[in-house]
């Protein structure tokens, strides 16, 4: 796994470089070489933030922690990670099998599904062009967490969700 570690207002000593190596190299038998991790540590005032991104066959990992101590946050973010992947890893074994083979995932049977994920509702609404201010407005209006909305400056599907920090985040669709 190729890893790259940004620091952004802070000047990361070689000590916490090469704990993040250890700490990351516990996945070295769940991902291939040529997998990309990226770790991204940001302090401000009394908070120091580790972000760990982990792009491996089209699939992204990611997870934040927020700690008052760097080394804290990376042992957050790495137990994250590893429940996340741990919580998800017969679907991903699914996917990977699947994709190994060519085989489409519906022609599992019934008994490899058994933990599939179930959608119990389905709705359906109109998507009306607006700006991205108005779609806030309309998903503080709503108190939702995000709000679908079609882009009247690109005409693209948009979303715009709220952030855990408190802000707000907009999905573009990239051409990819």
């Amino acid at each position: 796994m190729k890893i790259t570690i940004i620091g952004r207002k802070v000047n990361l000593r070689d000590h916490f470089k090469e704990l993040v190596m250890k700490k990351l190299s516990r996945f070295d038998r769940i991902f291939d070489e040529d997998a990309d991790a990226k770790v991204v540590v940001t302090v401000e005032k009394n908070r120091q933030t580790v972000e760990i991104t982990i792009r491996s066959r089209g699939m992204i990992y990611r997870a934040e922690a927020s700690a008052s101590e760097m080394n804290v946050a990376l042992d957050e973010v790495v137990a994250s990670l590893g429940s996340q992947i741990r919580r998800n890893k017969k679907r991903l074994d699914q996917k990977l099998r699947s994709s190994a083979f060519d085989v489409p995932p519906e022609s599992f049977s019934e008994e490899n599904r058994e933990d599939s994920f179930q959608v119990v509702r389905t709705k359906h609404f109109a998507v009306k062009p607006m700006s991205t201010d108005e779609a806030i407005l309309q998903m503080e209006l709503l108190e939702h967490q995000f709000f679908l909305f079609r882009n009247e400056g690109s005409g693209e599907i948009n979303v715009v969700y709220r952030r855990n920090d408190g802000g707000f985040g907009l999905l573009e669709p990239d051409d990819a």
